[in-house]
């Protein structure tokens, strides 16, 4: 069926392109001079925009959009959510084997001759209606626990980052898949014709990003056409590369330039029939249209000074946490599908008692005045915020202990993540944890648990959103994934 379908897409866009009178450049700026000639505005367009398959979304769906503000380095659970005051009795004592069972560790604290217990050092309390347990770190997200779901029981089966965030990110440890974007692109299509669907935001922390390395096929397309993979802006110059005029070159020159290079492309395309010739086509004339939207989507001079109070006081420096958590505000007023905001540096395998105060500084409260931001609006209702690493922290401690400073290893079997708005049930606390933070006891949610729910609340069967590639289908939840539905609205 997507095979049937894309053939019947490619021959409709070379009759209109190809064998129209007047040919694709002039269609295209047509297109540019008078935008509804051809398309829905991102103000009129919905979920049953014109790219989406056909029969998507499969049922109503709760969430047009998805704002993902992913923790890359992997946040200590320990002491900013799962909290385990049982643990200050245990300082420094061995963890018992019964408690780990034999699970296996990293190799970088394999060679311990003993892994001792290490308490948070941060104070706990409880907030809100339902009395969420949050650590001293997130006084502002603290304020909003009556908007979130808490999950303390996420996991994974990946220990290593590179394989784990391509997991979550992909459905498969080893690279190639298509990411969640890309799949969402795919299968609800755009919302906005000056932007890309999928847009990637990387959050600087010190003026530099540091940390484990996030690569492109992170927010890539895999097997899908190119055209739904995610659009990485920048934090200085222009945000995206090569999309002002260079030197020399006007807008008119630019015009003709693509309208010569379009028609190119379609003698090219009636030659060898390549899809990724149609997806060229496309992705030019997003760039040349992308000129005028994105210099209006970065400028904030247009945002009250209380939202920008709300963000804090990095908000007006390009590239840092607070300003792309607004970006991504502003993309989801604009029609952007699916945003990602990166922000690295979360992988403290020592002295984590500062760097983990340092890092939550600066996410706390952007994290929360984007919940209460799209809540004033009324889009929380319809947007799918969730935040949240690759995998969680070990309770023992990696190098040396003292009571105020210890690190903590990667712990893939049960961590903490968070999820408001579009579908999803506020104010509770899903999963239970053993007093070690170590093993889930209740209601685990696998990572393809995590995707299943985020797709059903965007209105779609995550089983049935598939792609044959090399003789199978597949999806972004693999051959597994439930929805959890104790975690819907």
């Amino acid at each position: 069926m997507n095979l049937l379908r894309e053939a019947a897409l490619i021959e409709t866009r070379r009759h209109f392109f190809g064998r129209s009178a007047a040919g694709i450049g002039t269609a295209a700026l047509a297109s540019l001079l008078n935008p509804n000639a051809f398309a829905k505005t991102a103000a009129s367009a919905g979920t049953d925009a014109p790219a989406s398959l056909p029969g998507l979304p499969h049922f109503a769906p709760k969430a047009k959009r998805v704002i993902y503000l992913f923790m890359s380095g992997a946040p200590s659970q320990l002491d900013m959510w799962d909290y385990k005051p049982k643990m200050n009795d245990w300082y420094d004592k061995d963890l018992p084997d019964s408690v780990r069972n034999g699970q296996r560790i990293t190799t970088m604290t394999s060679g311990q001759a003993r892994f001792p217990i290490a308490p948070s050092t941060f104070k706990f309390k409880q907030h809100g209606k339902e009395g969420v347990w949050v650590s001293e770190l997130l006084p502002h997200t603290a304020g909003i626990v009556d908007d979130l779901a808490v999950i303390k029981t996420v996991n994974t089966e990946a220990i290593n980052h590179d394989p784990a965030i391509t997991y979550i990110q992909t459905g498969s440890q080893l690279p190639g898949r298509p990411s969640t974007g890309a799949w969402l692109s795919y299968g609800l299509g755009s919302m906005n014709e000056n932007l890309p669907c999928f847009v990637v935001l990387h959050s600087t922390v010190n003026g530099g990003f540091g940390g484990q390395a996030l690569y492109a096929r992170l927010w890539g397309a895999g097997f899908l056409s190119t055209r739904h993979q995610g659009v990485s802006f920048r934090s200085t110059g222009d945000p995206v590369l090569y999309l002002s005029n260079p030197d020399g070159m006007s807008d008119n020159l630019r015009r003709k330039m693509l309208d010569e290079l379009a028609n190119l492309n379609a003698d090219r395309y009636k030659e060898v029939g390549d899809p990724e010739i149609q997806s060229r086509i496309s992705q030019y004339e997003m760039a040349y249209r992308m000129q005028a939207s994105v210099p209006e989507l970065t400028d904030l001079s247009d945002e009250p000074q209380q939202v920008l109070d709300m963000y804090g006081p990095d908000v007006k420096t390009p590239g840092t946490f607070a300003s792309n958590c607004l970006l991504a505000r502003r993309m989801a007023e604009r029609g952007v599908r699916f945003t990602q905001v990166f922000i690295r540096q979360w992988d403290q395998h020592g002295n984590l008692p500062n760097d983990i105060r340092r890092q939550c500084g600066i996410v706390d409260q952007p994290c929360a005045a984007l919940i209460k931001d799209l809540k004033q609006r009324g889009m929380l209702e319809d947007t799918l915020v969730i935040w949240g690493g690759e995998f969680g922290r070990t309770i023992y401690c990696q190098g040396g202990l003292t009571k105020t400073n210890y690190g903590r290893d990667h712990h893939p079997r049960c961590y903490t993540k968070w999820m408001a708005g579009g579908g999803i049930k506020p104010g509770i606390t899903y999963g239970k944890t053993d007093d070690f933070s170590y093993n889930v006891v209740e209601n685990p949610v696998h990572i393809h648990d995590l995707n299943a729910t985020m797709m059903h609340c965007l209105g779609i069967d995550h089983e049935k959103l598939t792609f044959r590639h090399q003789g199978r289908d597949f999806r972004l939840t693999d051959v597994h994934g439930n929805v959890v539905t104790d975690l819907l609205a």
